[in-house]
């Protein structure tokens, strides 16, 4: 198993697990914490396709000149000898597993978000624990490379728990959380009423349409967030019109500055 690219921040752990490595049915899953924003740099794997995956905070990727954020319901796939960069926030865990066959949902993707299910990242997550045995980890691999899609029911983990109104903007605006469509616009699209649609973020997220929002934003600048890029420029990639406007949302929610967070890091 050979992999180019470097980590242009170091992780400040990383544990490895594998299963049934070499054989086609493979799988190989590390698991990566840092106090810092992580970037895994300029990376591609000849032989095999990956999925990077973080239950807890917004993944920045970049294939080409496409750019994309990657929310905790979905994954980012990239199928082998496929050039990318993934970038991950601070404080948050990043999985990423390696494998030598195509989950059946994604047979035409070359790279792509791809929804995780509920069942899915559970055993994500058990299989990046010590102690599995090799056949109870196959198995869970074969329930994961199930568990993989990209449709809106997909994304919200199966039934989705209001309307499935919410659940289709947010995963629009959590690829591209600029996006300055305002909620009016996304109900006409969505041939429904801005109170209806109102209701179902607050049904499907337990808060507005308007919070949802900021917070996704905010979660993106936590990932562009480092030495090199000014504050300028992430507000700019995040949605807001002015620096001191993304300055002040994230000290609000941080309780710092962008600049202080970063420092810190």
């Amino acid at each position: 198993m050979s992999v180019s690219g470097h980590f242009t921040t170091d992780p400040d752990w990383c544990e490895d697990y594998g299963y049934g490595i070499g054989r086609p049915d493979g799988i190989m899953v590390l698991k990566y914490g840092a106090t810092r924003p992580l970037d895994f740099g300029q990376v591609r794997e000849d032989f095999l396709h990956q999925l990077y995956w973080s239950p807890d905070g917004m993944l920045a990727t970049l294939t080409g000149q496409d750019g994309r954020f990657v929310g905790p319901r979905e994954a980012f796939w990239v199928r082998k000898a496929v050039s990318h960069q993934v970038s991950a926030g601070a404080d948050q865990t990043t999985y990423r597993l390696w494998l030598r066959q195509i989950p059946p949902a994604l047979k035409k993707a070359r790279v792509a978000a791809v929804s995780v299910d509920p069942e899915a990242a559970r055993l994500i997550r058990l299989l990046a624990s010590p102690g599995v045995p090799e056949a109870d980890g196959l198995e869970a691999r074969a329930r994961i490379m199930a568990g993989l899609g990209a449709t809106t029911r997909e994304f919200s983990g199966g039934r989705p728990a209001g309307r499935g109104l919410a659940v289709t903007v947010a995963r629009a605006l959590t690829r591209e959380p600029a996006d300055p469509t305002p909620l009016e616009e996304w109900a006409v699209v969505l041939c429904t009423s801005v109170k209806t649609l109102q209701r179902d973020f607050e049904c499907e997220y337990g808060m507005s349409y308007t919070r949802w929002r900021t917070r996704t934003r905010l979660q993106a600048a936590r990932v562009l967030l480092k030495e090199s890029l000014p504050v300028a420029q992430v507000a700019h990639r995040v949605g807001y019109a002015s620096p001191s406007a993304f300055v002040q949302a994230f000290a609000k929610e941080y309780g710092s500055t962008p600049g202080r967070y970063v420092r810190r890091r």
